[in-house]
């Protein structure tokens, strides 16, 4: 057993990135019996004991998915294709002209990201080479979910249980359709489950240098340090992570100097080295212009009301500027946020039994308390949900109520309701954004918070239980010693025979 641990418009796609993942838990989050349906569970079983099935099957889903996006962006006035990767290989083709990625209007990532989609530049947008960005995406998926795969193996999963958890990222069409549109996260996950591969392998040095570079990738990896610090603890397991706070001897041991050293080293050598390139552009779009953002357009974050109130907004306003107030709004929407993430979560006992628990209840605290949150963002955290799947408490669960299934039915309908708002807006001209759209990013935000909630309670139900186990092993080995010194006391008194 396991020890536990810009603009999108609201197209038929928004619909594909939804319920497929509904479909999705309905198979794996769900338990049959295979005497509900014996022929269906009978070839449930020869598949996923078969890596070779399971793995073509998520080739051939993103293939799919791939050419069917060539042929609708070829033949349908609802592209396919995501926004931003118009905006990755524009960036691209400036970067193979010798021109820095900065040129094309709303580029907000590192330089790292056109130099590796410079192929897509090779051709027009009509060639298969235009869509090999899309390729690597979709590939960078497949390695995620074999380094998913080869974690669960780890925790003690025998090889079909740990492909059907796998299965849960690498067969959800959700995450083939993101990645196959052409959002980079699949890349940003892969590194991210290579990171903690690594670190669970006990490579610290490597670990720490694949986060630096996740970290240079996208700014929000960083929590996944926090946790990965706290994680490489001294002090007895079961105890806080706040015992560590009392003396620098403890909280300085060497695994977290390595951790320390080598993330930071490859992080601000990243940084320098496109700074060196591209100047105070780099550090503008990729860094800072993500602290000031107010991107209210599908926004499903409970802040997306707010935001929309103060672009609208005079830019004097009593003779303070627009621009200061709107800082000062965002500044403090980071609070609660980086609170949870960054401080609470990471010091509870948990991150030493779990550590994927732990980053899916940073990830989910980050996404949902984000000022901004768009559909891509769900891959954050859902890439450690079949890593948290073999110890959650509602695959146990008897009632209807409490089940896997259940969850997941309220966060996709929570989805469904604010889309349903959305569409209203955007294709019939209603406003729907009081009390229509606030409502609903409100309902969704407590669905979310609700999921946070039962994340944060398995944590602490994995805790109490390797507690609950250390103290019965202590409890015999106490009592063997106990009889033993009856024993000899006995032998003495009788004298030698």
């Amino acid at each position: 057993m396991p020890s536990c641990w810009h603009t999108r418009p609201f197209t038929k796609e928004c619909s594909l990135q939804v319920f497929p993942l509904q479909f999705t838990c309905g198979i794996f989050l769900h338990r049959p019996t295979a005497n509900d349906f014996p022929a269906t569970m009978g070839l449930l079983t020869r598949v996923f004991e078969s890596p070779f099935i399971v793995f073509t099957a998520a080739i051939l889903l993103r293939v799919c998915f791939l050419f069917y996006g060539i042929y609708q962006d070829a033949r349908s006035a609802f592209k396919y294709t995501d926004i931003d990767y118009y905006v990755f290989t524009d960036a691209a083709r400036a970067v193979s002209r010798g021109a820095s990625p900065y040129t094309r209007a709303t580029y907000r990532y590192t330089p790292l990201l056109a130099w590796i989609l410079i192929p897509t530049s090779w051709s027009g947008k009509d060639d298969l080479w235009f869509h090999s960005g899309k390729a690597l995406f979709a590939a960078s998926d497949i390695v995620a979910g074999y380094l998913i795969y080869k974690l669960l193996q780890r925790q003690g999963l025998l090889r079909s249980r740990a492909l059907r958890y796998a299965s849960v990222w690498l067969l959800n069409p959700m995450v083939a359709n993101i990645s196959t549109r052409g959002s980079s996260e699949g890349l940003l996950c892969a590194l991210i489950i290579a990171t903690l591969y690594l670190f669970e392998t006990h490579q610290i040095v490597l670990a720490g240098s694949l986060l630096g570079l996740a970290v240079h990738f996208k700014i929000y990896p960083f929590i996944y340090g926090v946790s990965m610090f706290w994680a490489l603890k001294t002090n007895p397991r079961g105890t806080s992570n706040f015992a560590d706070l009392r003396s620098v001897k403890t909280i300085l041991n060497r695994p977290r100097i390595e951790l320390l050293v080598s993330s930071l080293s490859t992080f601000m050598a990243l940084n320098l080295l496109m700074y060196n390139y591209y100047g105070k552009s780099f550090i503008q779009h990729t860094f800072l212009y993500h602290f000031t953002r107010t991107d209210h357009r599908h926004n499903f974050s409970v802040y997306n009301t707010l935001l929309y109130s103060s672009s609208a907004q005079p830019q004097v306003f009593n003779g303070v500027s627009h621009e200061f107030l709107g800082l000062t709004a965002e500044r403090l929407a980071f609070v609660p946020q980086l609170f949870l993430s960054c401080v609470l979560l990471p010091l509870l006992p948990s991150t030493h039994y779990s550590l994927p628990t732990t980053l899916l209840a940073q990830t989910l605290a980050f996404v949902t308390f984000n000022k901004v949150c768009t559909s891509q963002y769900f891959l954050w955290y859902l890439v450690f949900l079949p890593l948290y799947l073999p110890c959650s408490s509602r695959l146990r669960s008897l009632s209807f109520y409490d089940t896997g299934s259940t969850a997941s039915i309220r966060w996709v309908m929570g989805q469904a309701i604010w889309l349903a708002e959305g569409y209203r807006l955007e294709f019939h001209g209603t406003s729907t954004f009081v009390p229509g759209l606030y409502g609903a990013s409100i309902l969704f935000f407590a669905v979310n918070c609700w999921l946070l909630g039962i994340v944060v309670e398995d944590g602490g139900i994995l805790v109490r239980k390797a507690v609950d186990s250390r103290q019965e092993r202590s409890g015999e080995k106490q009592t063997a010693g106990s009889v033993l010194t009856t024993d000899m006391a006995q032998q003495k008194h009788r004298g030698p025979t």
